[in-house]
């Protein structure tokens, strides 16, 4: 890895996480690793006080912490990598537990060339023995995760919950889909740009990392908002039959009203831009990897 350790930036988009926060920053700082972190909380419009512990936080000199008002889970993100220092940037849900080296050995495969976004395997915190190893999409665009391999592999899909990417190449794709504004997708639209751009995407699964798996937010999702990101990912980077199918899977509320406000939010200026950047089409990517929709 060279003499000089790579240094991350680790982004946290929070929103009323509870006691959560500090389980995970307690996890981040006490697990081994001999890599420089910092750690990034974003919180966007929490009303339940649980950033309130980082005043008197023992790591708090490791903590930039930034208020926002409902950016929603990619712009978070995005606000976070902006202030982020390191040229290598983490992004993990504010609800997980880490093991020692998870980082170092993450980074890794960036810092070789080997890849040029990677995750972890995935376990529950509720039951560790569970876990996914990167994801695919369903026939119906839903997520599905891989069943377990032995060494680096390539994965259509970085789950969320933690992906790690280098800084210049997630400036160079432009970061998470700034046109969504709530919940839904954006780890998908993100692995799609990433591919379709001609950057790889790997799971490591032999680092495992813990994530609190829930039933319900802890803020507001509305079909609404998912279906736009939905139609709003079709047109970034579908072909005009996909976007045809994807249209046929809003079955709450109206495609056409939802296909008018992404339509008139500018989408199609971005969509000319990413076809001019592709390096394969969505027809190669979805073949690569079995993904029949």
């Amino acid at each position: 890895m060279g003499k000089e350790p790579p240094k991350v930036s680790i982004i946290f988009p929070v929103r009323n996480e509870g006691k959560n926060v500090k389980m995970t920053l307690d996890s981040l700082f006490t697990v081994k690793t001999n890599i420089e972190i910092e750690a990034i909380i974003v919180d966007d419009g929490s009303t339940d006080k649980c950033c309130n512990f980082l005043e008197n936080y023992l790591h708090r000199h490791k903590v930039t912490y930034i208020r926002a008002n409902a950016l929603g889970p990619a712009n978070a993100r995005n606000l976070g990598a902006s202030r982020a220092k390191y040229p290598y940037l983490a992004f993990c849900d504010a609800h997980m537990t880490f093991e020692n080296f998870w980082i170092d050995r993450l980074v890794y495969h960036i810092v070789k060339g080997t890849s040029d976004a990677v995750c972890p395997a995935i376990g529950s915190l509720d039951d560790p023995s569970i876990k996914g190893y990167g994801q695919s999409l369903t026939p119906a665009l839903k997520i599905k995760w891989h069943q377990k391999r032995n060494s680096l592999f390539e994965t259509a899909v970085l789950p969320g919950a933690c992906i790690i990417i280098s800084h210049k190449v997630f400036n160079d794709i432009g970061g998470f889909e700034t046109g969504f504004s709530t919940w839904g997708h954006e780890d998908v639209e993100l692995s799609l740009k990433l591919w379709l751009f001609g950057y790889r995407c790997h799971c490591d699964p032999q680092v495992t990392v813990l994530h609190l798996f829930r039933t319900v937010h802890p803020y507001n999702v509305n079909y609404e908002g998912i279906y736009y990101n939905l139609l709003r990912m079709a047109y970034l980077h579908f072909d005009n039959k996909r976007i045809k199918k994807a249209k046929t899977l809003v079955i709450h509320g109206s495609p056409a009203v939802i296909e008018k406000k992404v339509i008139k939010d500018g989408v199609l200026l971005k969509r000319a831009q990413y076809v001019g950047r592709r390096k394969i089409d969505i027809e190669d990517l979805f073949k690569k990897f079995n993904i029949y929709f």
